[in-house]
């Protein structure tokens, strides 16, 4: 396993690979292949050594696991128990998906907030100038820069395409400082946008810039930015999207889940 893999993190913050092995061994407990025999200590059973025998060549899948003899069954007691007490609302193991639950509520996630960025994106290009403005300054002051709202709303100013410019604080002392613009476009911004960005950077005595649209960059403006001495970032619509919903702008919570997992360390003397 390559080490990228081996840090993979889920929406939670907990390792990929450990969530993945702590519910392969689930299934495999529920299979009969292992058992717990101490503290953190499990060893294969004879069925479970036979079992691997048998598949060594290619390994145990989800599907193997399916055809055992009692293995649905576990699954599904173990499922009436916790419906039984309003955890759990399924009769047995959902047979459609291979992923772990945790990974199933990532996409099922991920779906949700991809619709949510359209969904923003939509309502940018729909509201007023002046409201656009409004909700950079915003996000921006949610980021932590300006140090307060008033003082955002003071150092930016509107500009004549439907967007701001100005210079913002990047820290609440106001050490050092930030260019902004923002532009409410449908067409993709250009390499002669950036260039012009790049050069009122030094008319504001600025090193740093931030240039944030609703649409999107082509490429060699993307390639411009990198290559100038000044720090740029680009923020195309859907990385405004997505920041405006970490930094709660725009969006509500509606639902909150708890996720919770077995303390089998508890049960231990």
């Amino acid at each position: 396993m390559a080490q990228a893999e081996k840090e993979e993190r889920l929406k939670s913050g907990s390792l990929k690979v450990g969530n993945r092995v702590g519910w392969a061994m689930s299934h495999l407990t529920k299979a009969k292949f292992i058992e717990k025999v101490a503290k953190a200590t499990y060893q294969a059973t004879d069925a479970g050594k036979a079992f691997y025998q048998q598949h060594a060549a290619k390994g145990i899948t989800y599907d193997d696991l399916k055809a055992v003899e009692g293995y649905r069954e576990a699954w599904k007691s173990a499922s009436q128990r916790n419906k039984a007490s309003k955890q759990d609302t399924s009769d047995e193991v959902d047979d459609s998906d291979n992923s772990i639950p945790e990974e199933s509520i990532d996409k099922a996630v991920g779906a949700v907030e991809a619709s949510l960025r359209a969904e923003l994106l939509e309502q940018l290009l729909s509201v007023d100038p002046f409201r656009f403005e409004r909700i950079v300054l915003d996000l921006l002051f949610a980021m932590g820069y300006g140090g307060s709202r008033e003082e955002a709303a003071q150092v930016t100013k509107k500009s004549n395409d439907e967007g701001i410019d100005g210079v913002i604080n990047q820290d609440r002392l106001g050490l050092d400082v930030i260019y902004v613009q923002a532009k409410r476009w449908k067409d993709n911004v250009g390499r002669k946008e950036i260039q012009s960005f790049v050069g009122a950077l030094a008319g504001q005595q600025a090193n740093k810039g931030v240039f944030i649209t609703t649409s999107d960059f082509v490429k060699n403006a993307t390639d411009y930015a990198k290559s100038v001495s000044q720090k740029v970032i680009l923020i195309n619509g859907p990385r405004l999207a997505e920041l405006m919903i970490e930094h709660n702008i725009g969006v509500s919570t509606v639902r909150t889940v708890e996720l919770k997992r077995l303390d089998s360390d508890y049960f231990e003397d």
